[in-house]
């Protein structure tokens, strides 16, 4: 009998006025910049026609820039997929006091800094610290694994997130640190999941959409 399989597409909102003026989002509920997002989530969604049929199930961050990036590459008209699950668990990391500020406004903050040099350990104030995100992937992950246990076919799965989630799941897959495993606005990976035991061990993933340079 062969091993349970998961692939996990799994890609992050598009562009919001705050990523392009640099400043901390987390929990905020920020929509998207249409304009500015577009060509970004017309290019996942050419990509996503192609590769993103019979999916079993659709998970996506309850934060509104994440819906509206789930709603661009399912439009009216395509054919249906599964209903999506809008977890409060894929949200990004809560930054606390640090939401709605840049780098140039928190940088002379001696708190920030120590936030900066410690690797998120410690939260900020009144935020989440990098074990607390651990912590509720770990539960997400853990229920996603036990739908694809309980089917006897490889099980796919999309999931429309955040940056600091995808950077979790590359340090986890990919063994990439944290820090520099940052993905681009509608962008993402493609991960494939082999259990091994009581494990899932990532066999390979790649870039989402496929960079232009891969296609020629």
């Amino acid at each position: 009998m062969s091993s349970p399989s998961l692939t996990l597409v799994v890609v992050r909102h598009g562009l919001t006025a705050w990523n392009q003026s640099g400043r901390y989002q987390g929990h905020r509920d920020i929509p998207l910049d249409p304009e500015a997002a577009r060509p970004g989530l017309d290019r996942l969604r050419a990509w996503s026609r192609e590769h993103l049929q019979g999916l079993d199930a659709i998970h996506c961050s309850d934060l509104t820039r994440c819906r509206q990036t789930l709603a661009h590459l399912a439009p009216p008209g395509v054919p249906p997929h599964p209903a999506p699950c809008f977890d409060a668990r894929l949200r990004e990391l809560n930054f606390g006091a640090y939401e709605g500020k840049c780098y140039a406004e928190l940088e002379s903050d001696p708190g920030y800094r120590a936030w900066i040099d410690g690797r998120g350990e410690r939260p900020p104030p009144g935020g989440e610290s990098a074990g607390e995100l651990r912590a509720r992937l770990d539960a997400w992950f853990h229920a996603l694994t036990r739908d694809a246990e309980a089917k006897e076919s490889a099980y796919r799965a999309l999931v429309v997130t955040h940056g600091g989630v995808l950077r979790e799941l590359r340090r986890r897959f990919e063994a990439i640190d944290f820090w520099a495993a940052g993905v681009t606005q509608a962008e993402g990976r493609h991960f494939h999941l082999i259990r091994h035991g009581d494990a899932w061990r990532c066999e390979w993933s790649s870039a989402v959409p496929t960079p232009a340079s891969a296609t020629r």
